[in-house]
C-alpha cells in the first residue's frame, strides 16, 4: 500500500487507513478524490498558475455605425452653409445699404445710394435656374470702388430696388 502525505499535519500515512492516526484528518475521503481524478495533483503539490495570453480583441464593426456616420456627413455641410450665410447682411435703406460680412470677425460698409454708380449681377446657368447670382455694387464714395455679394437671391429685383432708391433719390436732391 502507498503512502501519502497527511495534508493536515504533513506526516506519512497509508492509503488504506480511514483517517491520519497522528491528526484524525479523513485521509480516506482524499484518497478516494484523488483516485477518482489522476489528472488532478495532490493539494500539498504547488500548481503554477496559467499565463494569460490575448488571443484576440473584438470591437464592433464600423459597419454597426454606417447611419450615423452617414448621418454626420450629411449635417456636417449643412452646418457650414448655414454658418456661411448667416454671415452675410445686406440691408437696403431709403438712403443708403449696409453689408455686414462675418461671425467672429464682422467687416461692415456702408454705401450711400447717391454715390452707387454701378450694380452689375453674373449668373451661371444654374444660377438663373434657381433664380439667384453674384451682386456686384460699385461706388465712386470709397477707396475700395466695388462690393461683391455672392449668392444674392432674385438678383434682378434687388437691382431695381437700389437703381430706383437712386433715382428717387436724384429727384429728391433736384427739388
Amino acid at each position: 500500500m502507498p503512502l501519502i502525505k497527511c495534508p493536515e499535519c504533513g506526516r506519512e500515512v497509508s492509503t488504506a487507513a480511514k483517517a491520519c492516526p497522528n491528526c484524525g484528518f479523513p485521509v480516506a475521503e482524499q484518497a478516494a478524490s484523488a483516485a477518482a481524478s489522476p489528472a488532478s495533483a495532490s493539494p500539498t503539490v504547488p500548481t503554477e498558475a496559467p499565463t494569460i495570453e490575448l488571443l484576440a480583441e473584438v470591437r464592433t464593426s464600423w459597419w454597426r455605425y454606417f447611419w450615423y456616420l452617414l448621418f454626420a456627413w450629411l449635417v456636417v455641410p449643412f452646418l457650414i452653409a448655414w454658418v456661411k450665410r448667416s454671415a452675410v447682411v445686406l440691408r437696403i435703406y431709403r438712403d443708403r445699404i449696409t453689408l455686414e460680412q462675418g461671425i467672429l470677425s464682422k467687416c461692415e460698409r456702408e454705401l450711400f445710394i447717391r454715390d452707387i454708380r454701378s450694380v452689375d449681377i453674373d449668373q451661371s446657368f444654374m444660377n438663373r435656374i434657381f433664380n439667384i447670382g453674384d451682386l456686384t455694387i460699385s461706388t465712386a464714395a470709397s477707396a475700395d470702388a466695388t462690393n461683391f455679394i455672392a449668392g444674392v437671391p432674385d438678383p434682378q429685383q434687388i437691382r431695381d430696388l437700389i437703381i430706383a432708391r437712386r433715382q428717387g433719390s436724384e429727384r429728391e436732391k433736384a427739388k
